[in-house]
């Protein structure tokens, strides 16, 4: 869930949200709707549509009477891509990084293995220019233009699985991508081995190669691992 282009509501989300996650309202901590209001400088109906949105990523809740209160971190929903992006955002960084490149270890080299099965030739061919794209950006620091090759790619493969689950976390591997290259997590240009594994698995992919195309992605994530071990430890 995004908040940009939401207005007011967006702007009051875009300092609250990165302060809940960053711990800056510990657990249990209590926010009156109209302090916030006053504070943001918005009108308390302005206030009670950030409210929500901040309940609907289970980050707070709100009770009559009460107020609005912190919930504590195991009852977050750490999936949303935007409760990730603030995490990245804040000193969480290293801990949220680590935990997602795990995450993609154990889910993306399954999902390039099925999708060497069930791939379709436009989505075989949506890969393979994806690859080509990463090569071509690889080089002269163009780790913008790189990025958006990278996070085409593994949305392909979460796709072409066929796993509905899978595909779903297409939105959180972007953010895992996106936050290593905003946050200085990544070498001025990117590792020339895991290039080259990424066209490799299009190739395994294209050519219906389950074992291969899952034992390659195993080596992409295992290689993203190690950098972290280098450039976030």
């Amino acid at each position: 869930m995004t908040t940009r282009g939401r207005g007011l509501h967006g702007h009051v989300l875009e300092s609250l949200g990165p302060a809940i996650t960053a711990g800056d309202y510990p657990p249990g901590s209590v926010l009156r709707t109209d302090e916030l209001a006053q504070r943001f400088e918005v009108s308390r109906s302005v206030m009670r549509e950030a409210v929500r949105v901040l309940e609907s990523m289970y980050l707070v809740e709100s009770r009559r009477r009460v107020g609005v209160t912190v919930r504590p971190r195991s009852e977050w929903n750490v999936y949303d891509p935007q409760v990730i992006r603030w995490r990245l955002a804040g000193a969480d960084r290293p801990h949220q990084l680590r935990s997602l490149t795990v995450l993609r270890s154990a889910i993306e080299p399954v999902a390039a293995g099925l999708a060497a099965r069930h791939a379709t030739a436009e989505q075989c061919a949506q890969l393979t220019e994806c690859a080509l794209g990463m090569v071509s950006t690889s080089r002269g620091q163009r780790l913008e233009a790189y990025l958006v090759h990278d996070v085409a790619f593994h949305r392909v493969i979460l796709d072409a699985s066929g796993n509905e689950m899978f595909a779903r976390l297409g939105d959180v591997v972007a953010e895992v991508l996106s936050g290593r290259t905003h946050h200085d997590v990544m070498f001025e240009d990117p590792d020339p081995a895991a290039v080259t594994l990424h066209v490799k698995v299009a190739a395994a992919v294209r050519e219906g190669d389950a074992p291969r195309a899952e034992r390659l992605t195993r080596e992409i994530t295992a290689g993203a691992l190690q950098e972290l071990d280098v450039l976030a430890p």
